[in-house]
Formats: structure tokens, C-alpha cells, sequence
């Protein structure tokens, strides 16, 4: 039972053969999708999918660099439409000092997502790109009680903080080529470990678009590193998932 906590199957890289994507998901496995919106027209594309598609859970978000773009009317106008309409996650949201401008701006907007999160209660989907720092200050000063940390690649001492706040870490299939994730997967107890593609982003295939059924090859690699079955893995991956989305 495998389960992708972080994609974004809205992008129209699956408008040609999106009903395949989900049906590979499901021969592989594939149980629980969590699609990740990035603005408000990205949010209404996963609650429509949420709804054509059992498998796919919505989580709404805004994305910091599409974030310093927007007036106040119109972040708003994206928080209004996540309160209303029932995602089992916030996310995608966070910072970005890779290709962002204004982190104050990202700063202030993140927030109020991480206030709507503790209201919702339900989790965070955390971006933090070259803002790894930054970001674990944020969370210890807002203190939201669910986080999920997508792609993390802050280091060892960083990483340990973040886990003894109670924060989860969604590893994604690039594992399998890339040394950070696998020092992550190394550093972080079985109870923080969460799974994702970032489909169709970070292929574990170069050359090739990413999906949800490619989470087999996540939980091939942790379980190799942790030193399980990947059956062992993939219940414990599950009940991690269960004790943080009552969804």
C-alpha cells in the first residue's frame, strides 16, 4: 500500500494521458495521492481531479514565489477558497530563496497559511528551497501542530531539530540517484519518514516524466537503507500517514 504525499497532477504534463498515470499509480500499488495545488487556478484543477478521481486527495496551497506576485485581495482570495473547500492538506507553501524576491512578502503570506492550518487542523505541506533555515525558524515561532517537510535538504543538525519538533519528511524517488535524499532517509527515525514523487518533477529515470507509480522505487531504496522489507516499510510509511491526516 503506497502512498504519494506530494504531486502535482494538475500540470497539464497529464493532459494527454492523465487516465493512464492513475491507472499505472493503481497496478503499482498506489493508493493515496495527495495532489498539491500552487495558486488558486492550481487549486481548482486538483478539486476537480479530487473529485473525477477516488485515488487523489486534495491538499490546496500557494506557492511562495507565486505568492510575491499577488495583492492582498487576491492571497485572500486563494485563503478563502482553501477554507471552503475541505483539502486534507495545505501545500504547497513554504519559501524560496532560489527564485524568490521578497521573502518578507513570502514570509507574511506563509504565515497565514500556517494560521489556517491550525484552525483546519490539518497538515502543512512545507517548499523550502535554499530556505531551510528560514523556514524551521518560521515553523518554531507560529508553532503549527502537522508538517511536512517536501524535499529537505537542509543539513544533519538542521534536519535533527526539525524531527525533534514532531516534523515529517516526504523523501522523493530521485532517493535512488541523489546523496542528499539518501543521507536524509539515514539521518531520520522509520516514525518521520513520509513518501512522494513530485510528479512530474525529480524523475528517478533521467529522460523521463515522473508519476505517482515511481513511489516503488522510493520505498525500494529506504527500505535497503533502513535495513527492512519493503513490505515492513511500506505499513509503517501507512501509519505514519494515518496519525497525521485524519482524512
Amino acid at each position: 500500500m503506497l502512498i504519494d504525499v506530494h504531486c502535482h497532477l494538475d500540470y497539464k504534463d497529464f493532459d494527454k494521458d492523465r487516465d493512464e498515470v492513475i491507472e499505472n499509480a493503481k497496478k503499482n500499488n498506489v493508493k493515496i495521492i495527495i495532489s498539491n495545488g500552487t495558486d488558486l487556478e492550481s487549486n481548482k484543477k486538483v478539486l476537480e481531479l479530487s473529485k473525477k478521481y477516488d485515488i487523489i486527495k486534495p491538499a490546496f496551497g500557494l506557492y511562495p514565489v507565486e505568492a510575491e506576485n499577488l495583492s492582498e485581495e487576491e492571497i485572500d482570495e486563494t485563503l478563502n477558497f482553501i477554507k471552503k473547500n475541505n483539502p486534507v492538506a495545505i501545500g504547497e507553501v513554504g519559501l524560496d530563496l532560489y527564485n524568490g524576491k521578497d521573502i518578507e512578502k513570502q514570509k507574511k503570506v506563509l504565515v497565514k497559511l500556517i494560521d489556517l492550518s491550525k484552525e483546519l487542523d490539518i497538515p502543512l505541506i512545507i517548499h523550502s528551497r535554499k530556505a531551510e533555515e528560514e523556514v524551521i525558524e518560521l515553523l518554531k515561532e507560529t508553532k503549527p501542530k502537522k508538517v511536512i517537510l517536501h524535499c529537505f535538504c537542509g543539513n544533519k543538525e538542521l534536519t535533527k531539530e526539525a524531527e525533534s519538533l514532531g516534523y515529517v519528511f516526504s523523501i522523493p524517488a530521485t532517493i535512488i540517484r541523489t546523496k542528499t535524499f539518501k543521507k536524509l532517509a539515514k539521518r531520520i527515525q522509520l516514525k518521520s519518514i513520509l513518501t512522494e514523487t513530485d510528479a512530474p518533477f525529480l524523475s528517478p529515470y533521467e529522460g523521463k516524466r515522473n508519476e505517482p507509480a515511481y513511489i516503488k522505487e522510493t520505498i525500494k531504496k529506504i527500505s535497503e537503507i533502513k535495513g527492512l522489507t519493503e513490505e515492513e516499510l511500506e505499513k509503517i510509511i501507512f501509519m505514519n500517514y494515518q496519525n497525521l491526516f485524519k482524512k
